[in-house]
């Protein structure tokens, strides 16, 4: 029996050639009729440092902060929409219908994305990965090499290109 696709997890840092990625996520949606569920992760502070900072501003100050900060999230990812939309489907707008929700959440980027596909009832994950050299792969690894170690789906891996692309978001 052939695997049926029906919702995508598209996992975004909002980086400036993100777009690059998103292009793999509309095109497989396109070819097997499936949905988009846009996901950023907000990443958390360590405990040591949100304890630290929570004796120093108030709670609900940083609960306001927070909530700003994810307003903010969500509206970059809808303009950056409405680019992508103009720039590549400008005569087709219904085009990205597609995109069901965009979900923006505060945690650990890995955990985050592994929890948000299962609780989604997602069926496939795609991200984009940076692949910053080395050395910091060497340290730290990346987002998305944690997530392959220990995802139970399939996910696509889009390498990113460096320096500026046709449809580069620069800040938005």
């Amino acid at each position: 029996m052939q695997p049926t696709i029906k919702k995508i997890l598209y996992a975004t840092d909002l980086s400036d050639n993100s777009a690059y990625a998103f292009r793999y996520a509309i095109n497989s949606a396109q070819k097997h009729g499936a949905e988009i569920v846009i996901l950023h992760v907000l990443e958390a502070l360590p405990g040591t440092a949100d304890s630290m900072i929570r004796t120093m501003i108030d709670g609900d100050k940083l609960d306001q902060i927070l909530t700003d900060k994810v307003a903010e999230s969500i509206d970059r990812i809808k303009k950056r929409l409405h680019i992508f939309r103009d720039k590549e489907f400008a005569d087709r707008p219904d085009c990205m219908d597609i995109v069901t929700s965009i979900k923006v959440v505060e945690g650990y980027p890995e955990e985050e994305i592994l929890r948000q596909s299962t609780e989604l009832d997602c069926d496939i994950i795609i991200m984009g990965n940076h692949g910053k050299g080395m050395i910091s792969h060497a340290f730290l690894g990346s987002v998305a090499e944690r997530v392959l170690r220990r995802v139970r789906k399939p996910i696509f891996i889009i390498p990113l290109p460096e320096g500026e692309t046709d449809l580069t978001f620069h800040g938005i």
